[in-house]
């Protein structure tokens, strides 16, 4: 019986090193990729709307590998996001969790205005794809990117906002 104690508590304490490592790596993967979704979005953003607004409309590969490279980063950061929920130390789904300001910025506030911007995003880009006229095209990406990232820098847990002030800038 003690044999069996012993390895069901090497086992935990094994299990939960890995884990604070694991958390740490996708903490720091998911803080590093915000700012490559920033960017990237911002782009887009700005393509898009100097292509709608300016005479010269075509579409050309790079423009398209900046489009697939929004949504795909942004679908990346959205898993990194899910994962961290699951194995945050600042999240507990105990009694009264639903009190914990904190718990409830991350959970409700933050996941679910990052899931909106990703569909945001995704929608933007079958819609480029999908609509004929090269004007609509360009006014779709930019209206649907630009919401997106209204959202997603309203909803970032800053250094500077009181709720979140322990989060870092990476």
């Amino acid at each position: 019986m003690d044999f069996l104690y012993s390895m069901t508590k090497n086992l935990l304490y094994w299990s939960f090193k890995y884990l604070a490592n694991m958390y740490n790596g996708i903490l720091h993967a998911h803080s590093g990729i915000r700012w490559i979704v920033l960017l990237v979005l911002l782009l887009t953003v700005v393509i898009s709307l100097t292509k709608w607004l300016s005479k010269n409309k075509e579409v050309s590969p790079l423009i398209k590998s900046l489009f697939r490279a929004n949504t795909i980063f942004a679908h990346v950061q959205l898993l990194l996001g899910i994962a961290l929920i699951f194995i945050s130390p600042k999240i507990h789904f105990n009694d009264g969790w639903q009190n914990n300001e904190v718990v409830m910025f991350f959970i409700g506030k933050h996941m679910g205005m990052m899931i909106l911007a990703v569909i945001l995003i995704t929608i933007g880009g079958v819609r480029m794809k999908r609509v004929k006229d090269i004007t609509a095209k360009y006014k779709n990406m930019f209206i649907f990117n630009i919401i997106a990232l209204i959202l997603i820098l309203s909803m970032i847990p800053w250094p500077f906002k009181e709720l979140t002030s322990g989060s870092g800038w990476f």
